[in-house]
């Protein structure tokens, strides 16, 4: 299997955009905070975050994405839980989240790009942040309007988690690396 390294060398060559740079690191922070919460494998769920949209930013259709990526991964050796996953966090894929690793990947995917627009709201960012908070702004239809209130649900169903304390999760996750995020309280 790639190391981590590798998939960050990957993912810079392939992602410019420091927005979608941020997305991937968010996503990748709430990956391996569930990872260790299941016990299971921190750098394959780091990696499966970090990767999950690499090909996006070339290939954003829904023709393209994430096909294109998922093909590369597979000719670099990937592990195809990985690249099963990734296929599975794209609803239009069709592909089925059977894998702990794949309903994983898509319960954290909406709702840590919510997060992140929460905290971009708040004068301490990510600090302090309340469930509360995020299932109130998860009510206002008009604030982060793109991003699938759903997708969120649907995957906190199929994790068999509650959504408050799922939401409690993704946030200790990304609280965990909010320098990297950018989502550190100002000083």
């Amino acid at each position: 299997m790639p190391t981590y390294d590798d998939a960050l060398a990957l993912f810079h060559e392939w992602t410019k955009s420091d927005r979608l740079r941020r997305h991937a690191y968010a996503v990748e922070a709430a990956m391996e905070g569930y990872a260790t919460l299941f016990g299971e494998d921190v750098t394959l769920w780091r990696i499966t975050g970090l990767l999950h949209d690499m090909d996006y930013e070339q290939h954003p259709t829904l023709e393209e994405h994430p096909y294109v990526g998922a093909k590369l991964l597979r000719e670099l050796k990937y592990p195809e839980s990985i690249v099963e996953a990734i296929l599975g966090h794209a609803p239009h894929t069709g592909t089925p989240r059977e894998t702990l690793l794949a309903k994983t990947l898509f319960a954290v995917d909406e709702l840590a790009g919510f997060i992140t627009a929460v905290a971009y709201v708040r004068p301490t960012r990510l600090e302090g942040m309340k469930v509360k908070s995020v299932r109130k702004k998860l009510k206002d239809k008009a604030f982060a309007a793109a991003v699938s209130r759903e997708d969120i649900q649907l995957g906190a169903e199929e994790l068999g988690i509650e959504l408050p304390q799922h939401i409690a999760n993704v946030i200790s996750g990304m609280c965990a690396h909010a320098d990297r995020l950018e989502l550190a309280a100002s000083s």
